[in-house]
């Protein structure tokens, strides 16, 4: 990984160093090749020997084949047939209401912070030998890496990540279905979006279709602070990011009509997802990512 962390400025791995013991798991039950510590649905010959991987740091030390070792000097563990690895991928919202970045006093973007998570999970997910691809996503796929397991492959995920230019679009749907038709195997997808959209309804119907198929979906809710609570102050000009237009008015004129409105949408949102069978997690930007990661892999470790 030296050459990502030479490429990409959203790769703090000396920071991530304290994450290295960790592992991203899911939830469910997923299918895919070999990695060892994923259970496939697939049956027809459970417990059934059918090759060596290379050891991984921080698994169950009782995996090791240590007549293997003894004779070659190599840790390499047994693979069973019922055994599979995982196959996620990051889907970025690239709308132009993920640029808001509030006062220059109040940290960076909600697209710098996804990047930044995005980053580090691809980091995580490759530590585990499994498979990790990028999806950017506006009214359309904007872009679109399949996942893998290469450290080449890898790094060029994470150097798109950083390459990421918003797009003024309140939609989302649209790519989802793209992604969703191109997507063929099993496995976990993981969202990052504000879920300020229009098409909100069309967006979880899109979702919906992953859940149909078998995957995990995981839908990272990003909120800046500054969305949550109006400026103090008499007078201001909101802009629109997304082609909405200007108003003009006194926040304190509209601060309650807005807290009452802004607490309903995040309501909506996490209701809506729980109905359409995903994992809805709210993350604040305010919130250092890798504390927020960090509690992320803690409780899906179990």
């Amino acid at each position: 990984m030296a050459s990502v962390a030479r490429g990409s400025k959203f790769f703090e791995q000396q920071a991530l160093a304290g994450l290295a013991h960790m592992r991203f798991t899911t939830a469910h039950r997923v299918e895919g090749s070999y990695s060892g510590r994923h259970q496939s649905r697939q049956q027809g010959g459970a417990g059934e020997f059918v090759d060596f991987r290379e050891y991984s740091g921080g698994e169950d030390l009782r995996r090791l084949d240590w007549k293997l070792l003894a004779r070659t000097g190599k840790s390499f563990v047994r693979l069973h047939q019922e055994e599979t690895n995982l196959v996620c991928t990051l889907a970025i919202d690239g709308s132009e209401s993920m640029a808001f970045a509030g006062s220059r006093t109040r940290g960076g973007s909600k697209l710098e912070y996804a990047q930044y998570l995005a980053t580090a999970l691809a980091y995580v997910i490759s530590l585990g030998q499994d498979q990790v691809g990028l999806a950017l996503l506006t009214e359309k796929l904007a872009d679109h890496m399949p996942p893998g397991s290469t450290s080449l492959h890898v790094t060029r995920v994470m150097q798109q990540i950083e390459e990421i230019k918003t797009n003024p679009t309140a939609k989302a749907a649209g790519g989802l279905r793209t992604l969703f038709e191109q997507t063929t195997r099993r496995g976990v997808l993981l969202y990052f979006t504000d879920f300020l959209m229009e098409d909100l309804d069309e967006t979880f119907a899109a979702l919906r279709l992953f859940r149909h198929r078998g995957l995990e979906v995981l839908a990272l809710h990003l909120i800046h602070p500054e969305e949550e609570s109006l400026p103090r102050g008499t007078a201001f000009r909101f802009i629109g990011m997304e082609n909405e237009g200007v108003l003009n008015c006194s926040p304190d004129e509209i601060r309650t009509q807005y807290a009452e409105k802004f607490s309903a949408h995040t309501a909506m949102v996490r209701q809506m997802a729980l109905a359409a069978g995903c994992d809805c997690r709210r993350l604040s930007t305010s919130v250092p990512y890798l504390q927020a990661l960090g509690s992320f892999l803690v409780e899906r470790s179990g």
